[in-house]
């Protein structure tokens, strides 16, 4: 059993998919949960309720993480609710459009980095003063990261830069005991996937898989709770597949 009674998370993105589900999590095991959404301010509103009426504690906070203050604004947000201490940080936000080379633009590159990498270096950076010795951070990768998939070039080289970053930040953050760790989700079902929601999506999704079922959130928020507690305490700068054996 996980237990985090007493501590205080941030989960970015937290509204929705994967977000959403390791919010649950974490309230469930006990924690305070602050729930970041960019614009699914209802759906943020609704999980807020549902942890709140399980006799638990949570806030909703709306931030636009493409904005290049973005990430200062979230902590600033953050700071006000939880004074001086976050134990966790789940940098789950991102954004995934899938395009040709020919048909990326520039504005889309930029968004996927300013989203996916930049805001999440950020907000560790501007979280530092109150993360203190115990403290666990959470970045959601992607498997595309290490596997080709057709057309997420520019997503896949966010997630690429993601798994440098955690192995980084582990060990410039090590000192402090703060440990940094990610998940690398294979194909789940959220709002995200709609490929996994096709007849052919999921004919290919299940040929590449030893587990041969479609991924669920809840089973990529339930290994970040774990990651978050103590009970990985002797882990980080590591990268954790959940993918159900995804091209193996």
């Amino acid at each position: 059993m996980i237990n985090l009674t007493g501590k205080t998370a941030l989960v970015t993105g937290g509204s929705r998919g994967i977000g959403r589900s390791a919010a649950l999590a974490l309230a469930k095991a006990g924690a305070q949960v602050l729930v970041h959404y960019g614009r699914a301010e209802a759906e943020a509103a609704s999980l807020v309720a549902e942890i709140e009426a399980g006799g638990g504690r949570a806030d909703k906070i709306g931030v636009d993480l493409q904005q290049p203050q973005g990430a200062h604004t979230l902590a600033e947000h953050a700071r006000t609710i939880v004074g001086e201490r976050l134990d966790i940080l789940v940098a789950n936000a991102g954004i995934a459009t899938a395009a040709t080379i020919e048909e990326t633009t520039v504005t889309d590159f930029d968004a996927h980095f300013a989203v996916n990498v930049r805001a999440p270096f950020f907000l560790v950076q501007q979280l530092l003063p109150i993360l203190g010795s115990g403290s666990g951070i959470v970045f959601t990768g992607s498997v595309v990261a290490n596997t080709v998939v057709p057309n997420l070039a520019v997503y896949a080289a966010t997630k690429g830069a993601i798994d440098t970053l955690v192995k980084h930040l582990a060990a410039a953050l090590g000192g402090r005991g703060i440990r940094v760790n990610a998940v690398a989700p294979g194909v789940i079902n959220t709002d995200m996937s709609h490929f996994a929601r096709t007849e052919e999506g999921q004919a290919y999704i299940l040929g590449i898989q030893a587990l041969q079922r479609i991924g669920q959130p809840d089973d990529v928020g339930e290994v970040i709770a774990f990651l978050a507690s103590d009970a990985s305490r002797w882990i980080t700068g590591e990268t954790v597949r959940v993918d159900g054996g995804s091209k193996l």
